[in-house]
């Protein structure tokens, strides 16, 4: 028998759940279904939120003759097999090609499909998984839209699993009554995956008795089924890096409880590399000059971290999470630093000054010899004005003083050394 997620599958775009920035009424992507002249089209988006099945809508409604294709299995002799219809009775109507994980076509494999795509004898719908600017050749990418399928929130599962109940207590002569808290836990543990939630919904209605020709899903049985909630998390996809850069934009921007969020999401994944790394990363470059000595503190705790592993490391990096989230924050370093190295970048370099350089005889042609350096250590407050960039930057200035108690009590303590105001 078919799984319940291919048995249930939506018959029309009303009944497709999420996805409403594309399939609501006004939305220009329903519009132009709707016309009936379908574009060539690329479908971007996890796993189990609806690509295929819209993709499939589609064909069906469009009249043209349907050819599926799977990136992982077929070949460049699937193709001509597909293109062979091309002027024939079977494509009189047009061709549409649903091409899915087109992300695993090798280029010579893509460069195949343009000249039918150009000419318009072919129609491509594609899906991926994967960010389609890195994987799909440039020339095929530029004669297709691309539509971003977003992840499924749990009230779209729980609507889903809602028709799926009803569609499956037709389909057994059964009534399927799902208990409100199973049915808010089965949405919840799917991780955004319609796919999944099917699955489980039908391993749990399987295992259901029949009483009085009613089948009831318990919290208890759906828990047995689904024991963990379900995440995404792939290291090398878009999932990975979208975690770790919340990761550290909400302590940047001094959320702990953001921060611990996608720290728990981490270390449930196992990744405890990239929880340390951004971690340290995020000590140095947000908080810096604000709280200095904080650098040493969360290079202990990651030390700890990686010395214990997991599960235990949680506990060191729990602590730096939330001191790191509510630490005053400066990134005048960084910045200075960015603003030094665009000069260098530049050419802006110059000749070390003289009295900078390191002690070496002065050369025939010098006008003024000696390094008369002035060692600062001899002069009051253990500081002389003395010329320290190269003469083309002489002027310049990379770092000014953050606002942060620190950083303003050296401002102060320099500004009466150096006897500016």
């Amino acid at each position: 028998m078919e799984p319940l997620a291919q048995r249930l599958r939506p018959r029309t775009l009303d009944e497709v759940c999420g996805q409403q920035h594309l399939l609501g009424k006004d939305k220009v992507f329903r519009r132009t279904i709707d016309s009936g002249r379908i574009p060539n089209m690329i479908f971007y988006g996890p796993s189990g939120v609806g690509k295929t099945t819209v993709a499939g809508i589609i064909a069906q409604n469009s009249g043209m003759h349907l050819h599926k294709l799977n990136g992982t299995t077929a070949s460049t002799g699937d193709i001509k097999a597909v293109l062979a219809d091309v002027g024939t009775l079977a494509g009189e109507g047009g061709i549409l090609l649903y091409l899915d994980e087109i992300q695993y076509f090798n280029k010579r494999q893509q460069q195949s499909l343009l000249e039918c795509i150009e000419q318009g004898t072919v129609t491509l719908i594609a899906s991926t998984t994967e960010n389609p600017y890195f994987y799909i050749y440039n020339a095929l990418l530029s004669r297709c839209t691309v539509f971003e399928f977003k992840q499924l929130n749990a009230q779209d599962i729980a609507q889903g699993l809602q028709n799926a109940a009803a569609r499956l207590g037709i389909e057994q002569n059964c009534k399927i009554d799902m208990a409100p808290d199973a049915l808010d836990y089965l949405a919840h543990s799917a991780g955004g995956d319609m796919r999944k939630a099917l699955g489980n919904l039908e391993f749990a209605v399987t295992a259901a008795p029949v009483q009085d020709g009613c089948r009831t899903v318990t919290l208890d049985m759906v828990q047995q089924v689904a024991q963990h909630t379900a995440m995404r998390y792939d290291r090398q996809g878009d999932d990975h890096y979208d975690i770790i850069s919340a990761y550290q934009k909400s302590m940047r921007g001094s959320d702990p409880d953001a921060a611990l969020h996608y720290l728990a999401r981490l270390l449930e994944a196992g990744d405890l590399v990239s929880a340390c790394r951004r971690l340290m990363v995020t000590a140095c470059e947000d908080v810096g000059l604000a709280y200095p000595q904080i650098i040493p503190i969360v290079k202990a705790a990651v030390d700890a971290a990686n010395m214990l592993g997991l599960p235990e490391a949680q506990l060191p990096l729990a602590d730096a999470v939330v001191l790191v989230a509510t630490s005053p924050k400066s990134n005048t370093a960084h910045t200075a630093l960015n603003a030094a190295t665009a000069d260098v970048q530049a050419g802006k370099t110059g000749p070390i000054p003289r009295q900078l350089q390191n002690k070496h005889y002065d050369g025939e042609d010098a006008a003024v010899k000696g390094q008369h350096y002035k060692y600062a250590h001899d002069y009051p407050g253990h500081w002389v004005e003395q010329q320290y960039l190269p003469d083309v930057l002489k002027d310049a200035r990379y770092y000014t003083y953050g606002d942060n108690k620190l950083e303003q009590a050296a401002a102060a303590y320099w500004h009466r050394i150096k006897g500016k105001p």
